[in-house]
């Protein structure tokens, strides 16, 4: 619901065009925007008093930078901001639908697939939010909004850069709604700490109220309801199995013993699929998966333990078809030789890939600079962002790498991204196990696929097959998984090319893409999009 704006509110802010208020918070109000291509946005202006504190500031440059790396699965994306304006805002995707509260209030609690759904939902934006280094500290049914059905998580982000900036923190201001925050939170908000396990916490209170209509710690009062958290075991009647057990776990006091977000997502996705209940839609469960694969940058908060990692018994399935959802191909054995030897092989069917608990994962659209940057004005070539991806070209130099992520990705790995071969005799180059001057290189040309090991004298022991349909312009789903020292690339769901990695063997490294120009023509050009890494 938009109410008209008041006498004081701008009719423009930033560019955006203001249309109505959406609501008003503790920080400032949030206004419904139109953006010059006409698109719909939430405005959220910080109030002014806030705006002449340079550390709320930093903190508020700080938080809105992480936030714009959070990808959009079942969140809200962050668009634009502008923390040195006279008043600093947040601009975000507009979701056009209803709250979980307002949900609840008009239609009563939640069964079946659609509270299912809610607590894959919200699980998922978590696991995306904590996989980008940021934590919501307000998660609350008033934050979850439905998008065609579809939850998003909205306001995470900029809490922090308000609550830990010492001017405006005392002992009565805390941000946060009391029935859903975690004990610790009651200890420690004054001193600004408060790790991703209180979103977790929170997490379980929202589910509650889904099913229940009811907060699982509610009493006659705020004060109450906090003695409760932080005294009483929760209230989780009401509540489906093995749904309850879930939600249990993640309300435990010792916020150790609660699971991550990332964990908590492998417990909803991880259940016997032979017992019957409502199936989550298809593309809710592909955003958990892709989340699932975010837990590089998950902050770590006061962990005071090692959470036991146990199924639970007897649980019956939460999602249906989960299974699958992270395609990959057969890898064919090669004979045992220690160079590289090709070894073509038929298409074959696409067993699921899981991400090896606890490792490493790095997912990136590439329409923006994020874990890959770009890089101007370099005589041998530079790196942009143009039309939703990321495009490398070459200038003096025959062969430019884009710069990636630092992270060294070890053992066994799968990395996938769109590959578009931009001008004849060019190559999209993929790096990985990349240190120092060697790395191994797939290269995706015209007609063929390659892979050899890059060093300072060239590539080496390089392997190649065919492949077909490779005109400039068409971009071509890449994938590429290493088990032990074997490696299958696959070319649109075809395992094109299996093969052993040769000698000196590596085995990690950093993952990055680029262009190989292949007739050196001095304009060599590739682009690409929707990468994805992760460890097996």
């Amino acid at each position: 619901m938009t109410d008209p704006l008041l006498p004081g509110d701008p009719a423009e802010l930033g560019g955006y065009r203001l249309l109505g208020r959406l609501g008003q918070g503790g920080m400032g109000a949030v206004y419904l925007g139109r953006a010059a291509d006409g698109r719909l946005v939430a405005v959220k202006m910080i109030r002014p008093e806030y705006a002449y504190d340079p550390e709320f500031r930093g903190r508020f440059r700080s938080e809105v930078n992480r936030a714009r790396q959070v990808p959009p699965f079942c969140t809200a994306e962050v668009l634009d901001a502008d923390p040195d304006h006279p008043t600093p805002y947040l601009v975000v995707e507009y979701v056009d639908g209803p709250s979980l509260s307002e949900v609840i209030a008009r239609n009563g609690p939640l069964t079946g697939g659609n509270l299912h759904s809610v607590a894959v939902g919200v699980a998922t934006a978590l696991a995306a939010i904590h996989g980008a280094g940021v934590i919501h500290r307000d998660l609350k049914p008033g934050n979850v909004l439905f998008a065609l059905g579809t939850p998003k998580v909205i306001d995470f982000g900029i809490a922090r850069a308000f609550e830990v900036t010492s001017q405006h923190t005392r002992t009565d201001q805390m941000v946060g709604t009391v029935a859903y925050m975690a004990p610790e939170r009651f200890e420690t908000d004054r001193h600004g700490v408060v790790g991703p396990a209180a979103d977790v916490f929170a997490w379980g209170a929202v589910v509650t109220y889904a099913a229940t209509r009811r907060t699982p710690f509610q009493a006659d009062s705020p004060a109450a309801t906090a003695a409760r958290i932080l005294t009483q075991p929760p209230d989780l009647s009401g509540l489906p199995d093995p749904l309850r057990q879930v939600v249990a776990r993640t309300l435990a006091k010792d916020p150790a013993e609660r699971p991550t977000a990332h964990e908590l997502l492998d417990l909803l996705l991880d259940q016997d699929t032979d017992a019957k209940s409502e199936p989550v839609r298809p593309e809710l469960l592909r955003a958990a998966a892709a989340a699932q694969r975010t837990r590089r940058l998950a902050p770590r908060g006061p962990r005071s333990g090692r959470m036991r990692r146990t199924v639970l018994a007897g649980a019956g399935v939460l999602v249906l078809g989960a299974a699958g959802l992270l395609a990959a191909h057969t890898l064919a054995r090669s004979d045992d030789s220690k160079s590289l030897s090709a070894g073509t092989t038929a298409p074959s069917p696409a067993p699921s890939l899981r991400r090896a608990a606890g490792g490493a994962a790095i997912i990136d659209r590439l329409d923006r600079p994020g874990q890959w940057r770009a890089a101007r004005g370099d005589a041998e070539g530079r790196c942009v962002f143009e039309n939703g991806r990321l495009e490398a070209r070459t200038g003096m130099a025959p062969v430019y790498r884009c710069r990636g992520p630092a992270e060294s990705i070890a053992k066994d790995q799968a990395i996938s991204v769109d590959a578009t071969v931009l001008t004849p005799g060019a190559c999209a180059g993929i790096w990985f196990r990349s240190a120092g001057a060697e790395a191994y290189l797939v290269s995706l040309c015209e007609t063929e696929v390659r892979l050899g090991v890059d060093t300072a004298d060239g590539v080496v022991n390089e392997v190649k097959a065919a492949v077909t349909g490779g005109t400039p312009g068409r971009a071509r789903r890449v994938e590429i998984v290493v088990r032990r020292d074997e490696a299958t690339v696959t070319v649109d769901g075809a395992a094109l090319l299996t093969t052993r990695l040769g000698e000196p063997y590596r085995p990690a490294g950093t993952v990055t893409f680029g262009v190989v120009d292949d007739i050196i023509s001095g304009d060599a050009r590739a682009a690409f999009a929707r990468a994805e890494v992760m460890e097996l």
